[in-house]
């Protein structure tokens, strides 16, 4: 593939005008084996404090973890947010949805983790109202794995199949990253500012057009050639020291 076909401009900086959205797994930190097995690097916690305090608390995590995993994952750290691809959302003034798990998930659960085990390195992670089937670390699992999805899919009325790198989620609802972003938008602190996204997966792509359809940023972590992504940045890394860039300017 040409280099050229992947380049995209580094993205401004940070600045105290805009509403930040940030993707959290493959975009502010890196992956691990297993999405519990993550650890958040050294004054991670902090640093999104300050920069919080700095856009005067219009700073999301927009992510596909739950909320009540973005919360133990960040604690004691509770920002707005948007969980399960954006099935999940939180204002700065409260949970505006959490839909409830189907009465059928416990069951599908079950024979997904039974089904991870015939496949060692796959994962079937509960989201709580919703799963996902990872394969990340058993590359032959895929297959099998999307069948089991597919047909799942049928024993839950209201869920819907998310695909996204190595990963295929069965999601309570229709609503994903771009109408998350949306909604936040709406509210305080965020309205009037100019939003900025960061994100890595197919999942995001939602996100990325509706930054880009309100003239905002939008960042790629990473070098996929098929995103709307304007912008890009090479890996987590990268997407914090770019964050510390405004943190350190802002206090100086």
């Amino acid at each position: 593939m040409d280099g050229l076909e992947l380049y995209r401009p580094r993205p401004p900086s940070p600045h105290a005008g805009c509403a930040l959205f940030l993707d959290v797994d493959g975009s502010l930190i890196e992956f691990a084996p297993a999405p519990h097995l993550v650890t958040l690097p050294a004054d991670l916690r902090r640093r999104l404090h300050l920069l919080s305090h700095a856009l005067n608390g219009a700073l999301a995590l927009v992510s596909g973890r739950s909320l009540d995993a973005l919360d133990t994952l960040f604690w004691p750290l509770r920002l707005p947010a948007a969980g399960l691809h954006g099935n999940e959302l939180r204002t700065r003034d409260g949970v505006l949805r959490k839909p409830a798990p189907c009465a059928s998930l416990p069951h599908i659960v079950a024979e997904a983790v039974a089904l991870c085990m015939r496949h060692p390195g796959a994962i079937a992670e509960n989201k709580g109202a919703g799963i996902a089937l990872h394969w990340r670390a058993a590359p032959d699992a895929e297959a099998a794995l999307r069948a089991f999805a597919d047909e799942a899919l049928e024993g839950l009325p209201g869920y819907r199949l998310q695909p996204g790198h190595c990963v295929i989620e069965l999601l309570n609802g229709d609503e994903d990253k771009g109408t998350a972003i949306a909604a936040l938008m709406e509210s305080a602190p965020f309205r009037g500012r100019r939003p900025v996204f960061v994100g890595d997966d197919l999942t995001d792509e939602p996100g990325f057009r509706a930054i880009n359809v309100r003239d905002g940023d939008s960042i790629l972590v990473g070098a996929r050639s098929d995103s709307a992504a304007r912008f890009s940045l090479p890996d987590p890394a990268s997407v914090r020291a770019w964050l510390d860039t405004f943190i350190s300017e802002g206090s100086a």
